[in-house]
């Protein structure tokens, strides 16, 4: 897995990557602690409001950039959202009221927003061989993994020693150290070509792209699952362990740690497992695994108490391992399922719908949870990931091979078109713009 540190252009953009997600790590301890300061028991439902708005920003912002990356500076672009989201975390500790949280973090998310499509698409230019790229996906769930587990851990023992509303600053200075990293490295120009048509069109294309291609359809339907077990963690275990345990800051950090720390499990395991499993079984594998874990830990919340804590860390802990395995290949389908033209496109599609079922689940627990409890939050996110399974099931065909061999009978036969595709990639501009061509699609 580490062979692909070699590539300097790709190590420094991991390194900026960890930095910056070391950061935003620490701004989501401080964002529910910041978050139960307001509003007390509360916090559930203006934590769930904020994220909600994240999502919009993801999903209004997302579409708009990839439609216009090409057209971007890569480097100057990137650098530019990272300054943006340290001035925007500089201002987060001087917060006193819940409208306040709820602008600024829109527009934190609509940098992040911009980022982190633009970088995601980066990476298969700076790696263009698949085994590689393959690996550097791992590498970028373990990132995230690292966050998820070292950030609430630096978060909790840096808490012993300061406020809340310093974590802020080390987001700051994550957002400050990624963009060093990027300006420390050239980045390949993107081989998107310039499209035609007007901002409808261009902004769209990336999604109807996405939408008519099986296996991403497949793929939107397991984020959902992802979703509903990872809303359940964000945005409750702050209520969970303050006001239903009466703990104290620290143990929220550890809570949170745990489920990283099944994650990064995962991530390291995962590239050999690829290797000799299908990512339709591991994605779908985990998606069930986190739905079972949800319903269970529903059944044994029944009027909670501080005895309880050792149970959710060993259910978050599970659930983090089994969410690792959705996300983790996700690119690879991604990148299979686009030419290099397309990718700014399509891995903001992904980037946009993939949040836009974070939108439904996080709004979903932190009402649920603050309205009736926090075992039917448990139950209602089960279902969802439930829903989610079964569309994966019905919409990503079980017969799904790298490259099969399609047909544009309307083209001349010396037309460029006729030749081997990646399956279940629709991405030819035509095949969007004309209803009727015929592709042999497995399904």
């Amino acid at each position: 897995m580490l062979t692909v540190l070699a590539n300097r252009t790709y190590r420094n953009l991991l390194a900026a990557q960890v930095i910056a997600l070391v950061g935003t790590g620490l701004a989501t301890v401080a964002l529910g602690l910041l978050a139960y300061d307001i509003a007390g028991a509360d916090a559930g439902a203006v934590l769930g409001t904020a994220l909600a708005i994240k999502m919009i920003a993801y999903i209004g912002i997302g579409p708009i950039v990839g439609a216009y990356a090409d057209r971007l500076p890569r480097r100057a672009f990137l650098v530019t959202m990272d300054m943006i989201r340290a001035g925007v975390a500089l201002l987060l500790p001087f917060v006193d009221q819940i409208w306040q949280v709820y602008v600024l973090i829109f527009a934190l998310q609509s940098a992040s927003a911009a980022f982190t499509p633009t970088f995601q698409a980066t990476i298969p230019d700076v790696l263009p061989d698949e085994a590689e790229y393959t690996r550097a996906l791992s590498l970028s769930r373990l990132a995230y993994d690292l966050e998820s587990l070292l950030s609430p851990m630096l978060a909790a023992a840096l808490l012993s020693v300061i406020s809340f509303h310093w974590l802020f600053g080390g987001t700051a200075i994550g957002f400050v150290g990624s963009a060093l990293m990027v300006l420390s490295v050239t980045l390949p120009r993107s081989p998107a070509k310039p499209r035609e048509g007007g901002i409808y069109a261009r902004t769209t294309r990336g999604m109807r792209i996405y939408l008519k291609t099986p296996r991403l359809r497949g793929l939107l339907a397991v984020n959902l699952a992802a979703a509903a077990a990872s809303a359940m963690v964000i945005v409750n275990t702050v209520v969970i362990v303050r006001d239903t345990f009466g703990l104290g800051q620290r143990e929220v950090a550890l809570s949170l740690a745990a489920y990283g720390g099944g994650s990064m499990l995962a991530a390291l395991a995962l590239p050999r497992l690829l290797d000799r499993i299908e990512g339709r079984t591991v994605m779908l594998g985990g998606a069930v695994v986190l739905t079972a874990a949800l319903a269970a830990l529903g059944l044994a919340s029944g009027g909670m108490s501080v005895a309880f804590w050792p149970f959710l860390l060993a259910g978050w802990f599970v659930m983090g391992m089994a969410y690792a395995a959705p996300l983790t290949p996700s690119g690879l389908l991604l990148r299979r399922s686009a030419h290099a033209e397309d990718r700014p496109a399509v891995f903001a599609a992904q980037f946009a719908l993939s949040h836009a079922c974070w939108l439904i689940a996080y709004p979903l627990a932190g009402q649920i949870g603050a309205r009736f409890g926090q075992q039917l939050a448990f139950y209602s996110l089960a279902g969802l990931a439930l829903s989610g399974v079964a569309a994966a099931l019905w919409l990503w065909p079980t017969r799904d091979p790298k490259e099969i061999e399609h047909e544009h009978p309307e083209l001349p036969d010396d037309h460029p078109h006729h030749s081997v595709h990646r399956a279940g990639q629709s991405s030819h501009a035509h095949d969007y713009m004309i209803d009727d061509l015929h592709h042999k699609w497995p399904r």
